[in-house]
């Protein structure tokens, strides 16, 4: 990953670095049990998170993750599965039967370690009883494309699953589970992340039901029988069957944004962090903070140049049109037709799991030139930006950005350097 602007790659390198669960792992290990140890997860970080758990356990130890095509890690005692993401597949379905039996006849004296990040409701897709794989499929197909926020998709999902909204941890019952996140959810909450496999639920199917209204999403018969039927609800808060059971949450995106503040700090530019829990759709996001880099060029408010901006969290997009482009490469976008080439005004906008929705990168940068060297080439942003075309734009001006899967997901990371001309 290279841009102009050195100090914007030493700033996503460092959240990224703040990211890797590896070393923050042997802290929360318990004690080996009396029993046998089962190691489950599903997410983006989860076979990184699986090969620290490998590095540090002291005892015997079996179990599988699951995690996006192209992220697993060199385990030797923990199988790691590959499946679809963003959309389901069938290997994350085999996945998630695999898990449950093996979760299945755990007594009191044995122990499961959860590892759960970014990406596992996807990726751990099992329907719940009477509901087809492929309805299930279009639901989550049709709640990427509705711009609700992750929340409410992750309401819908564990609602919908037989495995998640803490359906898992009630499978190892009576065993022991302490579950480890890394979150990539605004607010942090476990009960989101990954859907919550080991996390009892507060919501209910009638706010599941709530929402596929609200954006227009079409159900069967079928689905809403499910949503209505008390039986199939997932545990409750206050279930005394996950009593014992454990949550601990190790990476988290304000931790990223923090440890760009200080390479910002190190660089001599104030650091302003905005917040690590943004939400709404990317193009407005995007106006909020040109306003603010305006701001600090014409006032010196909310702070002095030279200043880097930070924030973290998950935008949304609406899709409208039919280009290509996450909502990272939205944001950037729309943040390039705000600025109009203000000058001295730097910008990087990427996902922390290297994965802009679907494409192959992590996001894409600018420069006050980029605008002008668009126009060079006829590129409209305007256009673009219409038809939800981020990535192919910057494509065509080579200002992607490109990491690889990093193995981790705390998702968004934006920074806005601003220098003093």
């Amino acid at each position: 990953m290279t841009t102009p602007h050195p100090l914007l790659n030493r700033l996503f390198g460092a959240a990224l670095k703040a990211a890797d669960p590896f070393d923050l792992i042997a802290p929360h290990l318990p004690p080996p049990p009396k029993g046998r140890t089962v190691v489950l997860g599903a997410g983006k970080a989860a076979a990184r998170m699986a090969e620290a758990v490998e590095r540090h356990w002291q005892g015997e130890l079996t179990g599988l993750v699951v995690t996006r095509y192209d992220h697993g890690a060199p385990t030797r005692r923990i199988e790691v599965v590959e499946a679809g993401h963003p959309m389901p597949d069938e290997a994350g379905e085999q996945a998630a039967h695999r898990m449950l039996e093996l979760a299945n006849g755990l007594g009191p004296d044995d122990l499961v370690i959860c590892l759960m990040s970014g990406g596992g409701s996807a990726l751990l897709s099992l329907p719940a009883p009477g509901i087809a794989f492929d309805e299930k499929r279009a639901i989550n197909k049709a709640l990427l494309r509705s711009g609700a926020p992750i929340g409410e998709m992750n309401c819908v999902r564990r609602h919908l699953s037989a495995i998640k909204g803490g359906r898992l941890a009630l499978a190892c019952h009576p065993a022991r589970v302490v579950t480890l996140v890394v979150s990539d959810v605004p607010g942090d909450d476990p009960a989101v992340v990954a859907s919550g496999p080991t996390v009892p639920d507060a919501s209910t199917g009638h706010d599941a039901l709530a929402i596929l209204d609200k954006y227009g999403i079409a159900v069967s018969s079928a689905v809403r029988a499910v949503l209505a039927d008390p039986a199939l609800a997932a545990p409750r808060p206050d279930d005394p069957r996950l009593a014992q059971n454990e949550v601990h949450v190790l990476v988290t995106a304000q931790q990223s944004l923090e440890a760009a503040a200080r390479e910002a700090s190190a660089a001599g530019y104030t650091p302003l962090i905005l917040s690590s829990s943004l939400e709404g759709e990317a193009r407005d996001v995007a106006l909020v903070h040109a306003a603010i880099a305006r701001q600090v060029v014409q006032y010196g408010q909310p702070a002095q140049r030279p200043c880097v901006i930070l924030s973290g969290g998950e935008t949304s997009v609406t899709v409208r049109g039919k280009g290509r482009g996450g909502r990272n490469a939205e944001f950037l976008l729309a943040l390039a037709v705000a600025l109009d080439g203000l000058p001295g005004v730097h910008a990087l906008a990427a996902d922390t799991d290297g994965i802009d929705g679907t494409e192959d990168n992590a996001g894409a940068w600018l420069a006050p030139e980029t605008l002008a060297a668009a126009q060079a080439q006829g590129l409209d942003a305007r256009s673009h930006l219409a038809d939800n075309d981020g990535y192919g734009f910057f494509s065509q001006l080579g200002q992607l950005i490109v990491t690889g899967p990093t193995r981790t997901n705390v998702n968004d990371f934006r920074a806005i350097v601003i220098d003093t001309n």
